[in-house]
């Protein structure tokens, strides 16, 4: 429910023109990915197999980042792959980025 009256949101925003005020948009996009990043982490939570895959995926999309995608990657999962270290990460940045994204 929270994501469709998100889309609303943004549909509306693109409706009215809101885009042409840039300041408040860069803003809103800003949020959107900060809520879709802690819904991503959300996900992977309950760490099954499709968690896991799916952090996986993700995160190795990251690593194609130029000069910094390796080592960002390997300090996301807190070593070499996906485990328990990247759970507690996920966790923590679960808990965090909603208070990030109230501030």
């Amino acid at each position: 429910f929270f994501f469709i009256c998100v889309y609303l949101h943004i549909g509306r925003g693109l409706y009215y023109g809101s885009f042409l005020f840039k300041e408040t948009w860069n803003i809103g996009v800003l949020l959107f990915f900060l809520v879709m990043a802690t819904a991503f982490v959300g996900y992977v939570l309950p760490w099954g197999q499709m968690s896991f895959w799916g952090a996986t995926v993700i995160t190795n999309l990251l690593s194609a980042a130029p000069y910094i995608g390796t080592d960002l990657v390997q300090w996301i999962w807190g070593g070499f792959s996906v485990d328990n270290a990247t759970l507690t990460r996920f966790f923590t940045f679960h808990f965090i980025l909603p208070f990030i994204i109230a501030a």
